[in-house]
Formats: C-alpha cells, structure tokens, sequence
C-alpha cells in the first residue's frame, strides 16, 4: 500500500472534481460558444495554478479570451473575404473587354 498524505489525498480529489465539473460544463456547452474557449481555458487552467493555485480562475478568464480572440479572427475573415470578393470583378461583366 503507497503512503498518501492528507494533502496529496485532498489535491486529487480537487482535481477529480474539477474534471467532473469541466467535462460537465463542455457536455451542455454548444459548439459555436466554445470556439477558443476549450485552448484558453486550458491554458488559463495551467497558468493559474502556477501563480497561485487558482487554477479555476485561470481557466474561467482563458476561457473568456480565447472565445473572444476566436471570435476577432473569424471577424477579420470574413471582412477580408468581403474585400476580396468586392475587388474582384463579377464573372460575365465588360470589364476585362
């Protein structure tokens, strides 16, 4: 038998409780919401818990600003392919004649 100590004993269970509560906040979660939200929250989860064993903090605020880079990408997509598309003459018009 391993030798557990009351506070190894107590992280593990934080952490299995922390897993069940993500893995149940991602099975109700729809998928357009979490776009960057899964990548930041993970990060987030990491870096909190190095700086300071606030690692739920972390992933609820890398959450937040993953979905939100995620969605200042998409934005800058689809203006770029407005751009384009409106730069590019219409196929069938007299202007390449």
């Amino acid at each position: 038998m391993a030798f557990v100590t009351r506070s190894s004993a107590s992280v593990g269970w934080k952490l299995a409780a922390a897993g069940m509560a993500l893995g149940g906040l991602l099975a109700f979660a729809p998928a357009a919401q979490a776009k960057g939200c899964i990548k930041g929250a993970a990060v987030g989860g990491v870096a909190g818990h190095v700086a300071g064993k606030h690692g739920v903090l972390g992933a609820a605020a890398g959450c937040a600003i993953g979905h939100h880079e995620a969605a200042k990408k998409d934005k800058a997509q689809q203006q770029q392919a407005a751009s384009a598309a409106a730069a590019t003459p219409a196929a069938g018009s007299d202007a390449g004649k």
